[in-house]
């Protein structure tokens, strides 16, 4: 068996021997069946004159763990600016959020031949390597500059944009290049997957694009696929039936005093939706005076990019939103929205689904979201609750017995608050049922293993052409 060696921005080394989330620990499983290694950026940084400190290798079950420090200057340019600047708010559609600076990606080409020149003399022959994410995307081409000729797969979590927003981006025929090292290319969706296609067409012609969705170079032909990434569904309902009866959640439920929860958990992001989901609660309290005082919004968003501007302007935003919503429906008794700043562990974030009548899951532009499968994984199918569920979010093509509404169209969401908690057991059973057998023909294990095979395929007709190389 083929090591798998996983290459992602950041490591999420397990504690205690658990990862944290269910996409770590599909990694962690592949990993740990090949006697794998996970390697990236640990959350360190060194002054830029002073020489790079070695790696720092931890062993886990089997899997090897290696993280780098970055150099200071470089870290928040390739990381705040570049990946969060330019690409994450490009790939998601936002051109109002989007900048370009070139020292900023140079910052970011920098990190990339740093990683695969700490990386190379840790590879092994036979090695199968996945790299993760848009922050990686020219690691591939500097792997090959080395001579590794081992199969290397990409595979991109967010959407890829049409090619007329791509194009805003500067350098973006250096990426389109660079994916070209790549022997398989992962998509959460066939839209993102015909978003590169089409670029692929265009910059360098049709004819270079087989009718199977492949891309022909002198080197290689760079396959493509459809991955959506799942959730761990046996493991999700465990978590959430045992949590839901720990002190936290149990805090909570006593908080409610009574009352039906909606649910939000987001990162605090603009590509979420959140101003939008919070306006449409006030829509739904204006028109639907019956359910004031009976219902509680809990919307959990933890802080993260906060060097980058617009989350600031999004979190003031936000605050002002829920402080007007409070205000104008509240009681001595009764807070409609509670908006919460802060992360939970995983399993307690399992119990607060599971206690939901409504997961409220509206981004504006999103490559899958997890959130969404565990919370129809999290809930007691004997009395489901409902999910409200963005058309524009990636789990929106399999989950199709959510409720899908547009997120840019608040009074929608409004009414599809209304119809969530107004709607009978028996139809919540049947759509939970159907949402359950989407996500089981999805989960995470089938997603490792689809793309792994894929990109093992590779690997086997690289071999096939290596020989009939020598037999010539």
């Amino acid at each position: 068996m083929s090591r798998v060696v996983n290459v992602s921005n950041r490591v999420a080394v397990p504690k205690g021997g658990v990862s944290a989330g269910g996409l770590a620990v599909a990694l962690v499983g592949a990993m740990r069946d090949s006697g794998g290694m996970w390697f990236g950026w640990g959350g360190d940084t060194h002054p830029a004159d002073h020489p790079q400190p070695p790696a720092r290798t931890q062993r886990r079950a089997g899997t090897s763990y290696v993280t780098l420090s970055l150099p200071e200057p470089l870290q928040e340019l390739y990381y705040d600016g570049f990946s969060n600047g330019s690409l994450w708010p490009l790939f998601h559609y936002f051109l109002d959020s989007f900048q370009y600076q070139d020292e900023q990606y140079q910052a970011y080409l920098a990190v990339n031949a740093l990683m695969a020149r700490e990386l190379r003399p840790l590879l092994q022959p036979d090695d199968l390597i996945w790299v993760h994410d848009y922050h990686l995307i020219p690691l591939g081409a500097r792997l090959r500059t080395q001579d590794v000729r081992s199969p290397i797969g990409f595979f991109l979590h967010i959407p890829f944009p049409h090619f007329e927003v791509l194009r805003s981006l500067p350098v973006y025929r250096e990426l389109l290049e660079a994916l070209l090292a790549y022997d398989l290319l992962g998509f959460q969706t066939e839209t993102d997957r015909q978003s590169f296609l089409d670029a692929a067409r265009t910059v360098w012609g049709r004819e270079r694009v087989t009718a199977g969705g492949a891309v022909t170079t002198l080197e290689r032909l760079v396959r493509t696929g459809v991955f959506p990434v799942g959730v761990d569904l046996p493991e999700t309902a465990r978590s959430a039936a045992k949590t839901v009866l720990s002190a936290r959640v149990r805090e909570m439920m006593h908080g409610l005093q009574g009352r039906r929860l909606i649910i939000g958990v987001d990162r605090l992001d603009y590509s979420k939706g959140l101003l939008q989901r919070f306006a449409a609660y006030q829509h739904f309290l204006e028109d639907c005076p019956q359910h004031r005082g009976k219902v509680t919004y809990l919307q959990i968003a933890p802080l993260g990019r906060q060097k980058v501007q617009a989350y600031a302007r999004i979190r003031r935003a936000l605050e002002q939103s829920a402080g007007n919503t409070n205000g104008r429906f509240g009681d001595v008794d009764w807070t409609p929205i509670r908006y919460l700043n802060r992360n939970f562990p995983h399993a307690t974030l399992m119990g607060f689904l599971r206690l939901a009548q409504v997961c409220l899951v509206t981004p504006l532009r999103d490559g899958m979201n997890l959130i969404a499968k565990e919370y129809v994984g999290a809930q007691d199918p004997a009395d489901p609750g409902v999910l409200v569920l963005s058309d524009r979010a990636g789990a929106a093509n399999e989950l199709t017995d959510a409720l899908l509404v547009n997120p840019y169209d608040t009074r929608g969401i409004a009414r599809a608050l209304k119809q969530a908690l107004d709607m009978p057991r028996d139809e919540r059973r049947a759509r939970h049922g159907k949402l359950l057998e989407a996500l089981r023909a999805n989960d995470v294990d089938a997603w490792r293993s689809r793309f792994l095979s894929s990109l093992g395929g590779t690997q086997e007709q690289t071999r096939l052409e290596d020989a009939a190389r020598l037999a010539h």
